[in-house]
């Protein structure tokens, strides 16, 4: 089964106020690149979000978006530093001592001075947000994937009818094969006997020459590969794993196979299925660069 470099999926999950929204968009790529983007106070988790979305995914250019909504109004809360309070606290307890005067420090003078009490956005637990986070990521893949899977099986059903076609054409140059060898055998006894002005020739060298044409124009290793080539590609679209770059590779062999067919060819009409092959195999090429 054909799957699609191309889709789109969203999840979400809720980790206490918090709601984490998860998009993941993917197009062709040769390898798997996964960028995130997530919030500056999420991103301690962006390694994880990437390993974990290459761990379902074999090939494609991804972007993984995360967004972070609050159900309840909460902005910035206040912090104490109590460490720095303690340590003005001292200080103007010593700074009594050494002037004789009262030390009639209050909550509020500490609370008024510099850093003692400052807004910060509240403290995350992050392994809620991660586990929550998780839960959006997985919804989001399984909707990207399932998008996917509806293209690919779009593309099989096109890959398929092109191989017929392609199929049907090696058929259509192996019948051609055999006349083109008895056609120059005529072709060559008739010119030689033009040039001989009647003479014997010699059966036996006409024989060789044949042989020599034939073996120049005999395509049937390559169209045995052809065939194995196709037989491979109709098993790999069945199969259950991703076989973008095997099938990529395979048409590439069809390609080689179908040139040095051409190139062997004396047969005006063998050299104008191979124009065909050709331009089906392009075809297909390019719909292959789709497939996971």
């Amino acid at each position: 089964m054909l799957r699609s470099m191309t889709g789109f999926g969203t999840g979400r999950a809720v980790a206490g106020d918090e709601e984490l929204v998860v998009e993941v968009k993917s197009v062709n790529h040769k390898f798997c690149e996964v960028k995130a983007r997530l919030p500056r106070e999420l991103a301690a988790l962006e390694t994880a979000v990437v390993r974990r979305v290459k761990d379902r995914i074999a090939r494609g250019s991804l972007d993984v978006t995360v967004k972070r909504s609050r159900s309840a109004a909460v902005g910035l809360v206040p912090v104490v530093d109590t460490a720095l309070a303690q340590e003005y606290r001292r200080a103007f307890a010593q700074l009594a001592a050494a002037t004789g005067l009262p030390d009639s420090t209050t909550v509020k003078d500490l609370a008024a001075l510099p850093n003692v009490v400052r807004l910060e956005e509240p403290q995350l637990d992050l392994a809620q947000v991660t586990h929550a986070l998780d839960a959006a990521v997985d919804q989001a893949l399984a909707a990207l994937e399932a998008m996917r899977v509806v293209e690919g099986k779009a593309i099989e059903k096109d890959l398929l009818s092109r191989l017929e076609l392609v199929a049907r054409s090696v058929g259509e140059v192996a019948r051609l094969g055999p006349p083109t060898i008895d056609d120059y055998r005529a072709r060559l006894s008739e010119r030689l006997a033009e040039l001989t002005r009647g003479l014997p020739v010699d059966p036996q060298r006409l024989a060789q020459e044949v042989a020599f044409f034939a073996e120049r124009c005999d395509v049937a290793e390559e169209l045995t590969r052809l065939s194995s080539h196709l037989e491979q590609f109709r098993q790999l679209c069945a199969a259950p794993e991703p076989a973008g770059r095997k099938l990529d590779f395979l048409v590439q062999e069809m390609h080689r196979e179908v040139n040095t067919t051409g190139s062997k060819s004396a047969n005006a009409q063998v050299a104008s299925l191979v124009v065909q092959l050709k331009a089906e195999l392009e075809r297909v090429r390019e719909q292959v660069q789709n497939v996971e």
